[in-house]
């Protein structure tokens, strides 16, 4: 059974006040919490074991969602004393990943298909399957440089602008094996696009990049967050089906 993991943990100071008293994942996009339409697109495709990494005002999670219950879902939480990065988050997790799993971040609002990047990621046998979306600012993201089989070759968190060399970028969304683990070192933070990817690379392990074609945002700023509820009240969100026939 594919599970999946959403990053929640961050503070998102670059969308205060709004997030004083409320953790980045839980600001409204069209009235309900950016994690409400994340879990329900998890539970669309058939993904209903979904843990969750907490740092910023927790309880405000975990009181809205409780079990996932409401949902259709089963939540399993984390709290971060300390925040761990994206991928030292997993460490609390170690004994939940024992099959492929998808890896979301809180900040995205998406209504990716998440069974085409599964389909992808097992065809071509990858360790990890990065989402990918084109961007205006890669100086802003993780950018990718990849083969026309879909194999990354470079990964480059945030480069100067100089350094850019696609506009190619990480949509946020992984499909992964627990092979992955192995890399990620315990007891300690540690981050995917500065750190795990680029280790990978390093050691040829397979690493792919499925680029997406549905909407994809992360609300990291004002504007962003402006323009994910205004894409919600024009319908811009719904251009491509949120549910997909399975």
């Amino acid at each position: 059974m594919i599970k999946a993991i959403v990053l929640c943990a961050g503070a998102g100071t670059r969308l205060k006040p709004l997030t004083d008293d409320c953790p980045k994942p839980m600001a409204a996009i069209s009235g309900r919490p950016l994690l409400e339409h994340t879990i329900e697109l998890l539970k669309n495709h058939g993904i209903t074991e979904i843990a969750i990494n907490l740092h910023h005002h927790p309880e405000r999670v975990m009181d809205y969602f409780g079990s996932g219950d409401r949902l259709g879902v089963r939540l399993h939480y984390s709290l971060e004393k300390v925040l761990q990065g994206t991928a030292g988050a997993l460490n609390n997790f170690r004994g939940f990943f024992d099959d492929t799993f998808i890896v979301m971040y809180g900040d995205v609002l998406t209504n990716a298909d998440l069974q085409a990047i599964i389909d992808f990621h097992r065809e071509k046998k990858g360790m990890v399957t990065i989402g990918l979306y084109r961007v205006n600012n890669p100086t802003e993201c993780g950018i990718v440089e990849m083969d026309h089989n879909g194999r990354i070759a470079k990964f480059v968190e945030k480069p100067e602008k100089h350094r850019v060399f696609s506009d190619l970028a990480n949509a946020g969304i992984y499909v992964a094996e627990p092979d992955i683990l192995d890399f990620i070192p315990e007891g300690m933070p540690s981050d995917f696009g500065k750190e795990i990817f680029p280790q990978l690379l390093s050691k040829g392990m397979p690493v792919y990049g499925f680029p997406v074609s549905e909407y994809v945002i992360d609300i990291g700023t004002v504007d962003k967050y402006d323009k994910a509820n205004r894409d919600f009240i024009e319908g811009g969100f719904y251009k491509c089906s949120l549910q997909r026939p399975r």
